[in-house]
């Protein structure tokens, strides 16, 4: 069966969506919102802002296929952590020494991202936090998968992904994944994450570093 999806106008409209899916999270002192830059942070700043907690980023890099960089092959997140999509390079027939190659050159913009975003700033603890990762959306779930790994290897206490819309197939790959999975929106034939949004141009570092801003002064 056909499912029709909400048209979200843009990211902050989709955070505001989604954050009525995580009421349950409101006005409590364990959670923490990681958003995944650069389009997961306007999304979570509403996540953030409705719940009452603190908002930070979490780095991840996609690890694009060469000429198809929009394809996933993988990605890699902050703490060293890379996660393959086997299957798209065993297809492809992925070198190791390509795949290192693009590793090695995301990796220089993800530290850059650490610096512009975070500057001195250390990043948060989550041992023994409730930790919610939000994106704009999830297709192949690579990041995401990548961002939840490193996050699980510091040990929060609860890991929740959240995300406005999702391909069906890839929601429900993360419920044995995680310990929650919310995605507001899961259409059939899912399309791509950008067919969900009227506006989905794409989010300035300027953006997420005022964003981060405000949700610290609001926080204090």
């Amino acid at each position: 069966m056909r499912v029709t999806a909400m048209l979200f106008n843009d990211r902050r409209h989709a955070g505001q969506v989604l954050a009525t899916k995580l009421s349950q999270y409101r006005a409590r002192g364990d959670v923490l919102v990681l958003a995944l830059p650069r389009g997961g942070v306007p999304v979570a700043y509403e996540v953030a802002h409705a719940l009452d907690a603190p908002l930070d980023v979490f780095i991840v890099r996609k690890l694009g296929v060469p000429g198809q960089e929009e394809y996933a092959m993988g990605a890699i997140a902050s703490g060293g952590v890379r996660v393959i999509n086997e299957e798209a390079v065993r297809y492809l027939r992925i070198s190791d020494e390509v795949l290192d190659a693009v590793a090695a050159r995301e990796e220089k913009e993800l530290e850059r991202r650490e610096r512009s975003y975070r500057g001195e700033r250390a990043a948060p603890d989550v041992r023994g936090r409730t930790v919610i990762l939000v994106d704009d959306g999830l297709a192949t779930g690579s990041t995401m998968r990548a961002a939840a790994t490193a996050i699980r290897s510091q040990r929060p206490a609860s890991l929740v992904v959240a995300v406005p819309v999702a391909a069906p197939d890839t929601c429900e790959e993360f419920r044995s994944e995680v310990d929650e999975i919310v995605c507001a929106q899961t259409p059939e034939p899912f399309l791509g994450v950008g067919r969900w949004y009227g506006d989905f141009s794409q989010t300035s570092d300027h953006e997420v570093r005022e964003l981060l801003e405000k949700a610290t002064r609001a926080s204090a």
